[in-house]
C-alpha cells in the first residue's frame, strides 16, 4: 500500500512539475516581490533603520524575506489546486486505481520545490547585493530544514484554500495576510521599538521565532529557545493544517 501511495505521489507530482517548467515564470514571479522588497529596505530605508546590531541590514533582513518569498510561493499552489477542481481532474482521478491521498501530496511536493527554487534565487540575489554569512554546514542544514517545515505547513493551508475556495481569486488572496505577517515580526526592525500591544503580537506570533532562529544560525550565534519555539510553530501548524486540508478533500470527494 505504501509503495502504491508512493509511486502515485510520485507521478503526479512529476506532472504538476512538469507544468511549472513549461511556465517558469511562476518562479520568477514568486521571486520578485521579494527581490523589490529587499532592493526598496536595504538601498532606500536600510540607512534610516537601527537594529542595535552591528551586522549588515541585508544580513539581518533576509530571513524574513525568505519567509515573504514562500508565503508569496504557496498563493499559486491554492491556485492550480483550484484550477484541478474546476476543470474536473480531480473526477477522472477518482475512476482510475489512484491514491487519493497522493492526489493531495502532488501539489504540495510540487509547492516545496517550487519555494526552494525561488529561496535560492533570492539568496542569489542578496549574495550580489552583499549578504555574506560564516555558517557552517550545519547551520544551513538547520536553516533549510526550518524553511521546508515552514513551506510544507503553509502549502497544507494552501491546500484547504484551494479545496475551499469559491472563485479563483479567493483561492490565491488568501496568502495576502500571510506575506504582511512578517512586517509585524523581527524580521525588519527590533520588536522593542514597536508600541506596547504591537510588540506583544510580534513577539508572540510565529514568524519572530522562525525569523530569530535564520537569524541567529546565518550569524553563528546561538539560536536559544527560539528554535524550539520556531520548531512547535511549524509543526503545529503542519499537523492542523494537514488534518483540515485531508477532512475538506474527503468531504469534497465524498
Amino acid at each position: 500500500m505504501t509503495a502504491h501511495v508512493l509511486s502515485d505521489t510520485g507521478t503526479l507530482t512529476g506532472r504538476s512539475l512538469r507544468h511549472i517548467l513549461r511556465s517558469p515564470d511562476t518562479i520568477i514571479t514568486t521571486a520578485i516581490t521579494p527581490i523589490a522588497l529587499l532592493l526598496l529596505f536595504v538601498y532606500v530605508l536600510g540607512g534610516a533603520i537601527n537594529t542595535g546590531s552591528d551586522e549588515s541590514y541585508i544580513n539581518y533582513m533576509l530571513p524574513g524575506i525568505l519567509l515573504i518569498t514562500i508565503a508569496s510561493g504557496i498563493a499559486y499552489t491554492a491556485y492550480r489546486l483550484f484550477l484541478d477542481m474546476q476543470g474536473g481532474i480531480f473526477e477522472r482521478f477518482q475512476s482510475m486505481p489512484i491514491s487519493r491521498p497522493s492526489v493531495l501530496w502532488a501539489h504540495v511536493l510540487t509547492s516545496l520545490v517550487a519555494n526552494l527554487a525561488s529561496i535560492v534565487l533570492v539568496i542569489g540575489v542578496a549574495l550580489i547585493m552583499g549578504f555574506r554569512t560564516g555558517a557552517s554546514v550545519a547551520d544551513w542544514l538547520a536553516a533549510v530544514g526550518i524553511l521546508i517545515l515552514f513551506t510544507l505547513a503553509l502549502s497544507w493551508l494552501a491546500v484547504m484554500a484551494g479545496l475551499s475556495a469559491k472563485t479563483i481569486d479567493g483561492a490565491s488572496g488568501f496568502s495576502y495576510p500571510l506575506i504582511f505577517l512578517p512586517f509585524i515580526s523581527s524580521a525588519f526592525v527590533p520588536t522593542d521599538s514597536m508600541p506596547g500591544p504591537v510588540a506583544w503580537f510580534a513577539e508572540n506570533q510565529p514568524v519572530t521565532s522562525i525569523v530569530n532562529t535564520l537569524r541567529a544560525l546565518f550569524a553563528q550565534q546561538p539560536v536559544g529557545n527560539d528554535i524550539w519555539i520556531a520548531l512547535a510553530w511549524c509543526v503545529g501548524l503542519l499537523v492542523v493544517a494537514y488534518v483540515a486540508a485531508t477532512a475538506i478533500y474527503r468531504k469534497k470527494i465524498s
